[in-house]
């Protein structure tokens, strides 16, 4: 008996702010990719699936882009205003303490 089937993981690249085709609105956008592997014996193997899209934080509307659209995306955001790579801090500066 062989068990096979499929595992998808999805991954937040990036949280963009960018003009929003649906709703027209200038919101945050999650960046993500969903990665579908196939498993044998309930082991992930290898992907087979690979898509990218971007998830508007005001509507919700969901665009499917391409890769190059996201690298693209994903480079921008991260040296341009606005824009912060998932997992990093932005600088700030400590406030002085007033009694």
């Amino acid at each position: 008996m062989i068990i096979f089937g499929t595992k998808g993981y999805l991954y937040q690249l990036a949280i963009l702010t960018v003009m929003c085709g649906s709703c027209g609105n200038p919101a945050a956008h999650t960046l993500k990719k969903r990665v579908t592997k196939f498993t044998l014996f309930f082991v992930p193997l290898f992907p087979f699936s690979t898509k990218y899209m971007t998830q508007c934080t005001f509507c919700g509307a969901e665009t499917k882009i391409t890769k190059e659209q996201a690298e693209q995306l994903q480079a921008h955001g991260t040296n341009g205003p606005g824009g912060q790579a998932y997992g990093q801090g932005q600088p700030h500066q400590q406030q002085p303490y007033q009694s």
